[in-house]
């Protein structure tokens, strides 16, 4: 009775070492998802602090400017997504014609219809910078919904390994059973620790394009702006 006692696994450790080919599997598995999971959070948490110093040492200096030219200097000293957004106005500015003949007293002027056209291309560039920031992001959520089911997929098949294990001794008491039924809720404790950051981090960085789509969009109505008060429009 001793020798049995000591042969079953009584930490989370014995447990792995002495886990079936299959929970093993799954382990393994989990373990390379957070790998990836990690990556990805770490990478994108800098990318988004850049990306946040840049808009706000944008929003300092622009909150000063009153001519596109100034705009244009103080995007090009922040960076950031706000410089793409910049440099795709510029050159459709430099590119377009405006089709509003000038008089004396104002120079030519665009159009209701190529405004329109430039805010059609501010939303491009716009949604070209969020998903530019967003790469990788998705990946967060397809490992925080999957680690589960691959998780249970590790238990079930732990499960059934400990009942056939049971049934091939002919032992049903709780000493038998308990060590099978713990290794394989191993697969789920583990799918859960993969899955919880993931899911943490994707609601964490939606959040964040979320609020930076919105400066940009806000930036391209200031670049309108910007040109009414300058009699371009």
């Amino acid at each position: 009775m001793l020798l049995l006692l000591q042969a079953i696994p009584t930490t989370p450790i014995e447990l792995l070492t002495e886990s079936s080919l299959s929970t093993k599997i799954v382990l393994g598995l989990l373990v390379v998802l957070s790998l990836v999971s990690w990556a990805i959070i770490v990478g994108k948490s800098w990318q988004f602090r850049r990306v946040t110093s840049a808009s706000r040492t944008f929003a300092n200096e622009f909150a000063r400017v009153k001519t596109m030219e100034q705009a244009e200097a103080a995007v090009r000293h922040a960076g950031g997504p706000h410089a793409a957004l910049m440099d795709r106005a510029t050159r459709f500015i430099r590119e377009t014609t405006p089709a509003l003949a000038g008089t004396v007293e104002r120079s030519a002027r665009f159009s209701a219809s190529q405004v329109e056209s430039l805010r059609l291309v501010l939303d491009s560039e716009t949604t070209t910078e969020r998903d530019r920031l967003s790469r990788a992001v998705p990946w967060l959520a397809t490992i925080g919904s999957v680690s589960p089911l691959i998780g249970l997929l590790g238990t079930v098949l732990g499960v059934i390994e400990a009942f056939v294990g049971i049934a091939s001794k002919g032992s049903g008491n709780l000493g038998a059973v308990a060590p099978g039924v713990a290794e394989a809720l191993i697969a789920t404790a583990a799918a859960l620790t993969v899955a919880i950051p993931a899911v943490f981090g994707y609601n964490l960085f939606a959040n964040r394009l979320n609020k930076i789509e919105g400066e940009l969009e806000s930036f391209g109505s200031e670049i309108i702006a910007l040109m009414v008060r300058e009699d371009r429009i």
